[in-house]
């Protein structure tokens, strides 16, 4: 399938949801009381944490106010999928609703994957892990560039490009930027390592508490192979065979450690005519 022009497809996405909730009462779109256990959530929702603090709030307020906006879904072939409103739905089921306030409206897979994404990225609750994967499907959906992208979604390129880097991370480097036990600050220094080096690190984060500067700091060692204890140096063993062999054929004596070359003398006379070898 050819996609159409990102902007102008998420304008007319918007537009399409917008009039839905206008026109709830058009022949296109009707409302409709579905019960609960035929509806599904979207497969394609990048969002995969439901504060459940959050939910029960809402919960809450729907069991005392009833609730105030219905949802929007598409018929599937076993009853119904969620294209907007499923943290009302959840919140609906935490309530013990059996039905729910539907607005029918007709959409394709391909749609509601798009509508998904983007309805997410304008939230501010998602983690950097869920929108990391919202820019990247998106990318993938419309084959633009991370500068076009952010012309449209009012982000800048470096962010996007940033965020989508955090896919390189480690499955349980992720598992701690969502869990809250890493910043998205230590997570965009752990990149480039490998795992076993992300779960040091991440350890070592939790258990000592490292800002992201000192974080960076012993990355930056690991990374250009410099983690030497303090005041180590690294030996160097030279071969003296070849010059200790031409220093005996002239009638001197030598020793010789790993890296240095002692040269004895007897008297002055072998100290002159050592010198003489230096003279022009």
């Amino acid at each position: 399938m050819k996609t159409q022009a990102l902007g102008r497809g998420l304008d007319a996405l918007f537009s399409e949801i917008d009039e839905a909730y206008v026109n709830e009462s058009t022949q296109q779109d009707s409302i409709l009381e579905i019960e609960l256990k035929d509806i599904k959530p979207n497969p394609f929702q990048p969002r995969k944490n439901f504060n459940d603090e959050s939910l029960h709030e809402l919960s809450e307020s729907i069991k005392n106010d009833g609730l105030l906006q219905p949802i929007i879904v598409t018929d599937s072939i076993d009853g119904y999928i969620i294209i907007a409103g499923e943290r009302r739905y959840r919140a609906s089921k935490i309530a013990k609703l059996k039905t729910i306030r539907c607005i029918i409206l007709n959409s394709d897979e391909y749609k509601m994957r798009e509508f998904a994404l983007i309805e997410n990225i304008q939230r501010e609750d998602l983690n950097s892990i869920e929108l990391a994967f919202a820019y990247s499907e998106l990318l993938k959906l419309h084959q633009h560039t991370h500068e076009e992208l952010s012309v449209v979604i009012n982000k800048s390129r470096t962010h996007i490009t940033n965020t989508i880097r955090l896919l390189q991370l480690s499955a349980k480097t992720q598992k701690a930027l969502v869990d809250k036990k890493i910043t998205t600050g230590h997570a965009k220094i752990l990149i480039g390592l490998d795992e076993k080096q992300q779960q040091l690190m991440v350890n070592s984060v939790v258990g000592q508490k490292l800002s992201v500067r000192e974080l960076e700091s012993i990355v930056k060692s690991i990374k250009e192979d410099k983690v030497i204890a303090p005041n180590e140096t690294k030996k160097i063993i030279y071969n003296f065979d070849n010059i200790k062999n031409k220093f005996k054929a002239l009638g001197f004596v030598t020793k010789s450690s790993s890296n240095k070359l002692t040269i004895e003398f007897n008297n002055t006379n072998q100290v002159d005519e050592f010198l003489t070898y230096f003279a022009k």
